[in-house]
């Protein structure tokens, strides 16, 4: 599978556990061997600002996390086009769904997903899409950026029952029509991590959920980084993720 990075995304840029020193690593080191590395690029500002007001673009500017927060940006856009055709992965930092279209927190800067969504739609790539979140957190920054949007569904998974969640997201799947589905792939509610909620191997079985509906529908899918902050466990939990959407 193709997965989307830049040593850029090496760099500590804030004090966040988001951008925590290993963080990557923690990852690239269990996943490298088996994916192909393609390069992320930035997206645009008129990407950007499709979805974010220019003054939210210039308070990102001005803290100094223009760079990277685009870069980010770039690299959900292009997982999302590679996944059209075949699924794709997004190993990318900062993360985005806590961004808002005028304001962002929880270690966000830009959304990441509804940057990606949006160029698809713009592209007329897309007549409908769906947004599975499966982070510890509530994405409220997609909501806000997309939730008034009729060619969008999101679910978010924000509960602490394990058999809940998963039984949820089946019958989401389930009933999905969509020609893209995209993850937002937050690992922070593993049962090593601050949620303490999903087992690795159910992120496996997500991907492979996910894989599937794609198919039936004839559309495609993607996934993008959001949280996850126990080193230890990021990596395998990733590859989970990974080898499930790589199933048919």
């Amino acid at each position: 599978m193709k997965v989307i990075f830049h040593p850029d995304f090496y760099q500590v840029y804030s004090d966040d556990p988001a951008s925590e020193q290993g963080r990557m690593e923690a990852v690239m080191d269990v996943i490298e061997s088996g994916v192909e590395l393609v390069t992320a690029v930035p997206a645009t500002e008129e990407d950007i600002a499709a979805v974010h007001t220019k003054e939210h673009i210039k308070s990102v500017r001005q803290d100094g996390l223009y760079p990277i927060a685009s870069l980010a940006a770039g690299g959900a856009i292009q997982a999302a086009v590679f996944g059209l055709n075949e699924p794709c992965f997004g190993l990318i930092r900062p993360p985005g769904h806590h961004a808002s279209t005028a304001s962002s927190w929880g270690f966000c800067y830009f959304n990441n997903m509804a940057i990606a969504i949006g160029f698809l739609k713009r592209k007329k790539r897309i007549q409908r899409a769906c947004i599975l979140d499966i982070d510890l957190h509530y994405g409220d920054g997609t909501v806000d950026a997309l939730g008034d949007c009729e060619y969008v569904t999101i679910y978010n998974s924000a509960t602490q029952d394990r058999e809940r969640c998963l039984n949820e997201i089946t019958r989401e799947m389930e009933n999905c029509r969509a020609d893209i589905i995209g993850i937002s792939a937050g690992f922070d509610n593993h049962e090593d991590d601050w949620g303490g909620v999903y087992k690795t191997e159910d992120y496996y079985e997500i991907g492979k959920k996910v894989r599937k509906a794609a198919l039936r529908c004839g559309g495609g899918c993607f996934g993008i980084l959001e949280g996850g902050y126990n080193h230890k466990v990021l990596g395998n939990n990733v590859l989970a993720l990974i080898k499930g959407l790589s199933k048919i």
